[in-house]
C-alpha cells in the first residue's frame, strides 16, 4: 500500500523497471527457447507489474477523489482497519502533521502509527483518529470462527508447555 508521495514516486519507478524488464523478456529469444523456464519469469514479472499498477491506481483514486462526498473504503476485517485510517488520511488531503495537529499529538507519533500499521496505537487512539477523520462504520457483521479459536488455545497451550519445560531445565 502506497502510503505517501514519497513511495507513490517510488512505486511509479519500480513499475517502469518492471515493465521494462517484462519488455526484455518478451524480446529474449535466448530465454523462450526455454518456454517453461521464460513463462516463470514472465509471470512473475507481470504479477508484479499487475501489483504495482492497481497500487498507483488506488492511490490516485483517494488523492484526487470528491472531498463534496463521502468516500467508502472497503476494510474486510479489523485486521484490515490500519490500511482504511490511512487511505482515510490521504483521501482527506491530510499531512502526518496536520493529523497530529487535530489529534493534539506530535507528528512522529502519527508515523509511528502508520509505519507499524497502528500496532504501537490504543484501542482509545485508534478510535480519536477514526473520528478525527470522519471514519464510521456503515455495517459490519463480526463473524466469531470456534475452530480459529481452539487452533489458537492450542497454540498457546503449546508455546507455554515449551516455555514450562524451558524454565524448567535453566534452573
Amino acid at each position: 500500500m502506497i502510503k505517501n508521495e514519497q513511495q507513490y514516486h517510488t512505486t511509479k519507478e519500480w513499475l517502469q523497471r518492471f515493465e521494462q524488464s517484462l519488455a526484455e523478456l518478451d524480446n529474449n529469444e535466448i530465454l523462450k527457447a526455454e518456454p517453461i523456464r521464460w513463462q516463470l519469469h514472465r509471470d512473475s514479472c507481470q504479477s508484479q507489474v499487475d501489483e504495482l499498477r492497481e497500487e498507483i491506481a488506488e492511490y490516485k483514486r483517494l488523492t484526487s477523489c470528491d472531498k463534496s462526498k463521502p468516500i467508502q473504503i472497503k476494510v474486510e476485517s479489523f485486521n484490515k482497519l490500519p490500511n482504511a485510517l490511512i487511505k482515510a488520511r490521504i483521501a482527506a488531503s491530510l499531512s502526518h502533521k496536520e493529523l497530529a495537529d487535530l489529534l493534539g499529538i506530535e507528528e512522529q507519533r502519527v508515523k509511528e502509527y502508520e509505519d507499524s500499521d497502528y500496532q504501537c496505537a490504543s484501542f482509545i487512539e485508534i478510535l480519536e483518529v477514526s473520528t478525527v477523520l470522519g471514519v464510521e462504520l456503515e455495517s459490519a457483521i463480526v463473524r466469531v470462527d470456534f475452530d480459529e479459536i481452539e487452533n489458537v488455545k492450542q497454540t498457546i497451550q503449546k508455546w507455554n508447555k515449551g516455555r514450562v519445560n524451558v524454565s524448567s531445565k535453566t534452573l
